[in-house]
């Protein structure tokens, strides 16, 4: 993968289990589980044989404001904190600031300045 690429897509919901189920169910997904501590569960998307997304409820305090379950398209990127810089230069909402995922990468959530919402990060391994 390189900077500009699809990543990972990423679905919080109300309902992993049913959710897991749908998607089973309509395309074969397989799930492999990992512990987040106290972000609970999260259930990686297998396909194939390769990790694609997870699955996760979303948390407690977006749950309380009426977070509808959603999905969130993770693009790549060299740099997170420049491309987070350069967005916001070019009209982009910075909804969440740049912030660490121990073992995971680097990330901010971006509006683009019609509405869309997406992420962009750079993984800890790459």
């Amino acid at each position: 993968m390189s900077h500009g690429n699809w990543y990972w897509h990423e679905l919080a919901t109300t309902d992993t289990d049913a959710a897991k189920a749908f998607y089973t169910e309509m395309f074969g997904w397989e799930w492999q589980g990992m512990d987040m501590g106290e972000m609970g569960m999260y259930h990686v998307i297998m396909h194939g044989g390769e990790p694609h997304g997870g699955v996760m409820d979303i948390p407690e305090e977006p749950k309380k404001q009426g977070v509808p379950p959603h999905w969130m398209t993770y693009i790549q990127v060299d740099d997170v904190d420049a491309s987070t810089a350069k967005a916001k230069t070019h009209g982009g909402n910075i909804l969440a600031e740049p912030f660490d995922i121990p073992n995971v990468g680097r990330m901010s959530v971006i509006q683009d300045p019609q509405g869309a919402v997406f992420s962009i990060m750079t993984p800890a391994s790459e």
